[in-house]
């Protein structure tokens, strides 16, 4: 189970840098804090960190799609760039994806019992 939440915690750092890259404090902040919810016990912050991951992972997509469209527009080498954000935006899908097990699931129950 901590190898599936490490595999966020990166990813979430990943996104964080950036973020900070752009300028977006606010986000930065929010992806830095979102590993923090996997100390509250309910499936609901389960789920908002799997969507966090795919949201994160569209961003990857998306900023690579951008620096690919620039690098070829400039005539620049575009391959290592699109190979590097691709397997950071995989990581991150699989870090969301991960979080979907079973074991996860049993840990992160619907209703707590009292």
């Amino acid at each position: 189970m901590s190898i599936r939440i490490g595999f966020f915690v990166i990813a979430s750092w990943l996104v964080a840098a950036h973020f900070f890259r752009s300028g977006s404090y606010l986000l930065v902040a929010l992806c830095l804090a979102a590993p923090l919810l996997f100390f509250y016990k309910k499936r609901w912050s389960l789920v908002l960190l799997q969507l966090a991951a795919y949201w994160a992972s569209a961003i990857w997509l998306s900023a690579l799609l951008e620096l690919v469209q620039f690098r070829q527009q400039s005539g620049r080498p575009w391959t290592a760039a699109a190979v590097i954000l691709g397997s950071v935006a995989l990581l991150t899908l699989l870090a969301g994806l991960l979080l979907n097990s079973r074991c996860l699931r049993e840990r992160y129950p619907f209703r707590s019992s009292r």
